[in-house]
């Protein structure tokens, strides 16, 4: 792998300061648990990766998420929406961790354009100098609407009417990192030695020993040796909270990730973390904390399993691009396309290029997938319509 670029001397002192904080932590206890860290790196106050003030979505950031491909990406979604909207008395918006603002700007001119604008949209965002970038471009790109919006740092305690989109927030939550060796579970925990960070493994509490059980049996297959991979507590809990806040709705998990017997694969054997470095990717958790993204892939067997427990319906698994060509992707690509002139052929190009980067399978339209979860909803979803791997997990 090539080298990493250099942080600047400000960066790198800003990354110290959470170094500073870690070890801080770990000379508490003597170790840390990795979702302990993975959380102090992206969310600390001040200080983590989604905390701070650099740039992280787009050209200039670290990586592109689909709705800053095109916003064909929120056109289609939209669809999907306004199919579920129009079933629901006072209807709201909810997106979690809205990145850079530029679904919820697409997602609510789409609407607008389809008449079927939500009574509010609200944003859950717990990073301040998020919100504020996205109150600007949100301000720049729809000031008409913004009575429609809403900030919040957490869901409502009123049950309310919604369709709730998560689009690449599983893969951000903390995730605790086990490890099998010689039969026996331990948890890889992170230690401070030799005036660094490093992994160690601890012997698995009865939590995580239980959590492991329930994914060898939900498999049907026992995880071999010499054996690392994640799971993520924070899903159930946190899907547990939306179900409550919901009366009627529909919740849409967008987020690159594997059905349960692929993530726990035999050949899967060093687990799923990646990180995100200004548009390179990589495996070193450690490199200067506070400065990248890390991520876990998705376990959608998990999150489904979790989901039925709790109440939800489970009404839809696909990939992207079979979810984006279900919500009408190719008819609002042919009228863009029938928009432009022949003498905008670069126009056309780029159009064609948005297209193949979110659905071809090489880029993100099998990489990333979507879930519905329903509650109070009738069947037959649109994204879903043409192709639906519930089966899978």
């Amino acid at each position: 792998m090539a080298a990493l670029p250099e942080p600047t001397a400000e960066q790198k002192s800003h990354s110290q300061q959470l170094y500073q904080t870690v070890i801080e932590a770990i000379d508490d206890c003597t170790a840390i648990g990795f979702d302990q860290y993975m959380a102090m790196a992206l969310y600390q106050p001040g200080l983590g990766y989604y905390a701070a003030g650099s740039q992280k979505f787009g050209a200039a950031g670290d990586f592109i998420t689909s709705p800053e491909v095109s916003p064909l990406f929120a056109q289609s979604l939209a669809r999907q929406l306004q199919q579920v909207l129009v079933t629901l008395t006072d209807a709201i918006v909810i997106e979690f961790g809205a990145g850079s603002g530029l679904l919820a700007s697409d997602l609510l001119l789409e609407l607008e354009a389809l008449d079927c604008l939500p009574e509010a949209y609200w944003i859950i965002e717990v990073s301040a100098e998020l919100q504020q970038r996205q109150q600007q471009l949100l301000q720049q790109k729809c000031p008409h609407l913004a009575g429609k919006l809403r900030w919040l740092q957490q869901l409502p305690e009123q049950p309310v009417n919604a369709v709730v989109i998560a689009n690449e927030v599983l893969d951000a939550m903390p995730v605790r990192v086990f490890e099998k060796q010689n039969g026996e579970l331990f948890e890889c925990k992170i230690e401070h030695s030799a005036s660094k960070l490093n992994w160690v493994n601890t012997a698995a509490d009865a939590s995580l020993q239980a959590a492991v059980a329930e994914i060898e049996d939900t498999t049907g297959q026992l995880l071999p040796d010499n054996y690392r991979s994640e799971y993520n507590p924070s899903v159930k809990p946190w899907l547990n909270s939306i179900h409550t806040m919901l009366g009627q709705g529909l919740v849409l998990l967008i987020d690159y990730g594997y059905d349960g017997r692929q993530y726990y694969s035999a050949e899967r054997d060093m687990g799923t973390l990646m990180c995100y470095y200004q548009h390179r990717a990589h495996d070193n958790v450690f490199f200067y904390p506070g400065l990248q993204d890390i991520t876990a892939f998705v376990d959608f067997t998990g999150v489904a399993e979790a989901a039925f427990e709790i109440g939800f319906d489970v009404m839809g698994y696909t990939t992207q691009a079979q979810f984006l060509l279900g919500c009408g992707l190719p008819e609002i690509f042919e009228n863009k396309m029938s928009a432009l002139s022949d003498q905008q052929i670069s126009q056309q190009m780029q159009l064609s290029q948005q297209v193949k980067t979110l659905t071809l399978p090489g880029e993100m339209g099998e990489r990333f997938k979507v879930m519905a979860l329903g509650k109070g909803l009738q069947p037959g979803l649109r994204g879903f319509s043409l192709a639906d791997f519930r089966t899978r997990l």
